[in-house]
C-alpha cells in the first residue's frame, strides 16, 4: 500500500477519482475471499465498490466474468496502472467502459503532478487505437475528437485509420493532431474526403493550408477558401489564383473573402463572370478607390475586343490590327495578360515571332519555363513579359520561374533559346 499512498493523495485525487485509501485488514480479508468466490455476483459487487482495496481491483481486472471486468474498468478507484491489462481485454464492452473512464480523466491527468499516470492512460489508449474491432476505435474516436488533452500519438493513430468513420472526426475536430501529422497525411495523396476534412479544421496552420492547396482538389480548395480561420500564406494564395480560373466553384467564395489584399481582388475580377463581379461590387467593406479600380478593369476587359466603331472583333483581328499600327508591344500583351485575354496573347506572339499559332501554344502549354521564355525572345519582346507569361498562361511553379537578369535581360544564351525554337518548330 505504500506506493499507492504516495501516488494517490490529496484533495486532487478525489477530484479525478483516485481516492486515497486506508488499509483495513478485516475488510481486506473479506474482499479477498469474495474475489476468489465462485459466485460472479459476489465478485461483481466488490468490483463495483469504489471502497474496494486497490490490490483486489487489480486482481479482478483479469476475472473470468466479463461483467466483473467491465465493473473494474468503470470503477473510479481502479488504479490507472491496470488500464493496459483492460485495454487488451477480449470483450468490447470492457474496452468501451475503459475508454469512457480514461477520456474523462485526461484533463486532470495532464497536470504536471500526474504525468506518470497520464503516461499509463496514454499507453492504454494507444492500444485501443489499434484495436481490430471497429466499434472500439469508433468509441475512442468519438470520445477524443473534442478532447483538448488527447494524447498526440493516439490522435495521430486515429487520424490515419483507414475507416472513414474513425478518422474523419479526428481529422476535422481533434486539436491534438499535430501539424506535421496532417501535412504528412496530405502528402500521401489521400482520398478526397480526407483532404476535405482537414480543410475544414479550425485555425489551420499555414503549412497545412499549403498542403491542402498542393492536392489541387476542387471541393477541398473551396472548403479551405471558405474557412475563415485558415491561415493561408501569400505564396499559397498565388497558387489558388493560378488554379482558380479553371475552378468556377472557387469564384464565389473567393469574391466574398474580406481579408484578401487588393492585388488579389484585382486578379479575381479578371476571371469571374458578371454575376460574381456584381457580388464584389455590392460588398460594403470595399474602399471607394478600390471599387473604382475594379470597375475600370471590368470595363477594359469588356471593351478589349471591340473596335473603334463599337463592333465585336476576334482576338486574332485585334492582334492583327495592332500589328498593322505597330502597336503590338509589351504593354498591349501585358494588358491582355492582366485581363486574361489569353487567345489574344497567343495570336500576338505568333504574329510577332513568325511562328505558327499551334507551335506557340505548344511551347507555352508544355509548362517549360525555357520554352515559354524562348517564344517571347523570338517575338522580340522583353524578359519581363516572358516572366508574366510564365506565371499566368504557362502556370510555372514559383520555384521554377526564370527571372530577368540585370533588370530586363534574358538570362539564357541566345543559342539555347534558338535551340528551343528549332526543337518545337520541327
Amino acid at each position: 500500500m505504500g506506493l499507492f499512498d504516495k501516488l494517490f493523495k490529496g484533495a486532487k485525487d478525489k477530484a479525478i477519482g483516485l481516492t486515497k485509501q486506508v488499509h483495513e485488514p478485516k475488510r481486506y480479508e473479506v474482499e479477498r475471499e469474495k474475489a476468489k468466490s465462485k459466485s460472479a455476483r459476489d465478485r461483481l459487487k466488490i468490483a463495483k465498490n469504489p471502497k474496494t482495496h486497490l490490490e483486489i481491483l487489480y486482481y479482478l481486472a483479469e476475472d473470468q466474468d466479463k461483467s466483473v471486468r467491465k465493473a473494474v474498468a468503470s470503477n473510479p478507484s481502479t488504479p490507472i496502472h491496470v488500464s493496459e491489462v483492460l485495454a487488451q481485454d477480449d470483450e468490447v464492452d470492457v474496452k468501451i467502459a475503459l475508454i469512457k473512464r480514461l477520456t474523462a480523466l485526461l484533463p486532470d491527468l495532464s497536470q504536471d503532478q500526474y504525468t506518470h499516470l497520464y503516461a499509463f492512460a496514454a499507453q492504454a489508449l494507444g492500444i485501443l487505437a489499434l484495436d481490430e474491432v471497429l466499434k472500439v476505435r469508433l468509441a475512442l474516436s468519438s470520445a477524443l475528437k473534442d478532447e483538448l488533452y488527447a494524447p498526440p500519438e493516439v490522435a495521430s493513430q486515429l487520424a490515419r485509420d483507414l475507416e472513414r468513420q474513425v478518422s474523419e472526426p479526428i481529422l476535422k475536430f481533434c486539436t491534438a493532431v499535430s501539424t506535421e501529422t496532417l501535412v504528412d497525411i496530405l502528402i500521401q495523396h489521400p482520398e478526397s474526403w480526407v483532404v476535405e476534412a482537414i480543410a475544414s479544421r479550425q485555425d489551420i496552420h499555414m503549412d497545412v493550408a499549403g498542403a491542402v492547396v498542393e492536392t489541387n482538389q476542387t471541393k477541398a480548395g473551396k472548403i479551405l477558401i471558405e474557412n475563415k480561420t485558415a491561415k493561408i500564406s501569400d505564396e499559397d494564395i498565388d497558387k489558388i489564383l493560378r488554379q482558380a480560373p479553371e475552378k468556377p466553384e472557387w469564384h464565389k467564395p473567393l469574391a466574398l473573402q474580406t481579408h484578401l489584399p487588393a492585388r488579389v481582388m484585382r486578379e479575381i475580377i479578371t476571371f469571374v463572370d458578371s454575376s460574381i463581379q456584381k457580388l464584389i461590387f455590392e460588398r460594403t467593406d470595399m474602399a471607394k478607390d478600390m471599387r473604382n479600380e475594379l470597375m475600370d478593369t471590368v470595363s477594359r476587359r469588356v471593351n478589349f475586343l471591340v473596335d473603334d466603331k463599337g463592333n465585336r472583333i476576334t482576338p486574332e483581328e485585334k492582334a492583327t490590327s495592332l500589328q498593322k499600327r505597330d502597336a503590338l508591344d509589351d504593354d498591349s500583351i501585358r494588358d491582355a495578360l492582366a485581363l486574361r485575354e489569353y487567345d489574344f496573347v497567343y495570336h500576338a506572339l505568333s504574329l510577332k515571332s513568325d511562328l505558327p499559332l499551334n507551335v506557340v501554344k505548344k511551347m507555352i502549354e508544355t509548362q517549360s519555363p525555357k520554352a515559354s521564355t524562348a517564344v517571347v525572345w523570338k517575338a522580340n519582346l522583353s524578359m519581363r513579359t516572358a516572366l508574366e507569361i510564365q506565371k499566368t498562361i504557362a502556370k510555372i511553379q514559383p520555384r521554377e520561374l526564370i527571372y530577368p537578369k540585370n533588370g530586363d535581360e534574358f538570362p539564357i544564351a541566345d543559342s539555347d533559346l534558338k535551340w528551343q525554337i528549332d526543337f518545337f518548330n520541327e
